[in-house]
């Protein structure tokens, strides 16, 4: 019975079952090496980013004339200046009396692990409120 189903296929012309058909691999071929090439030039005029540091040229590093004004930031977001709390809407006007006593101190932000991102953003904001361009930030050890 298949003989027959086969033999009336081939004469309407259709394939017999027992050809094997063909696959022709070379436009994939193509397509793969022009995305090798592809690849392979644009990873190598790709440049990493970085920030440009200016390191000092003096061999020797010297003390500040003047000590800075730090502001702590506990794990529980109190905050506190030269060891001192102080409530959050009065950082500006003790960083502004502050640096008024002292112009050329800087202002370092220590922050426990703890504490939250907000408390912190919104001291460095206050700093910044009082004229202080960078103010720096560093961890306190637990």
């Amino acid at each position: 019975m298949f003989r027959l189903i086969r033999a009336r296929a081939k004469q309407l012309g259709g394939q017999d079952s027992n050809d094997q058909s063909e696959v022709d691999i070379t436009p994939l071929l193509d397509v793969v090496f022009i995305m090798l090439i592809f690849f392979i030039v644009t990873a190598s005029f790709v440049k990493e980013s970085g920030i440009g540091l200016n390191k000092p040229s003096s061999s020797h590093a010297e003390a500040p004339d003047t000590p800075p004004i730090v502001v702590e930031i506990s794990s529980n977001n109190v905050i506190s200046i030269q060891r001192h709390e102080v409530a959050a809407a009065a950082i500006k006007a003790t960083i502004t009396r502050l640096r008024a006593e002292s112009p050329n101190a800087s202002v370092v932000v220590r922050l426990d692990p703890k504490a939250t991102t907000a408390a912190m953003i919104a001291a460095v904001d206050s700093i910044r409120a009082a004229n202080v361009e960078y103010p720096s930030i560093g961890l306190l050890k637990s």
